[in-house]
């Protein structure tokens, strides 16, 4: 585990998490460490995948921004919570409020085949996702496939996010950056524990 994208690491306590927003590319397990950290810290969870789609894969976001911007406000009013997304459009109402950044930052080989299993699993099994929703083969190799966000967006996250946290308006946060998910495992369970 690297605590900092270029600052220098601090030790942290489980106050440091009262607030805390799990980010990562498409497929690196942001929800499954989300709610893990929660359960962990016994604090809520908000998934801003849930509060954007609506049915038949209806963006909020893209359809009513303000109205997606005031539910994330809402959802993360309170005094502890646990966040997992990478909505930009939304990262000045949460990580101003935000104590914490866990940063899933694994390799493209890794959450390709995270993805790709996932992806398979959803669809076969017909798991049904947020509003209704599911996941279906066409969708999967169509131009709204996860499996082509990952490649378009999976470096360019990395970059960005690792200027973000050097930005001045970031400095009141904890960077915990997991580069491998065993070491994501062990602090969990630690945590947990």
């Amino acid at each position: 585990m690297t605590q900092g994208a270029r600052r220098q690491p601090r030790r942290f306590d489980r106050f440091d998490l009262q607030r805390t927003v799990v980010v990562g590319t498409t497929g690196s397990g942001k929800s499954t460490a989300a709610v893990r950290l929660a359960n962990a810290l016994g604090e809520p969870y908000v998934e801003l995948d849930a509060i954007n789609w609506q049915p038949n894969w209806v963006g909020l976001m893209d359809t009513d921004v303000s109205q997606f911007r005031s539910r994330v406000a809402e959802a993360v009013g309170g005094d502890t919570w646990v966040v997992d997304g990478n909505y930009s459009a939304v990262r000045d109402v949460i990580w101003p409020r935000a104590t914490a950044v866990v940063w899933l930052d694994y390799s493209f080989s890794l959450i390709l085949w995270r993805l790709l299993r996932r992806t398979l699993q959803r669809v076969l099994g017909g798991e049904t996702l947020w509003a209704g929703n599911r996941e279906t083969m066409w969708r999967a190799v169509s131009r709204d496939s996860l499996l082509l966000w990952a490649f378009k967006s999976h470096w360019r996250r990395r970059r960005s996010l690792g200027r973000l946290f050097n930005e001045p308006e970031q400095a009141h946060l904890v960077l915990i950056r997991m580069r491998r998910p065993a070491d994501t495992e062990r602090w969990l369970r630690g945590l947990a524990g």
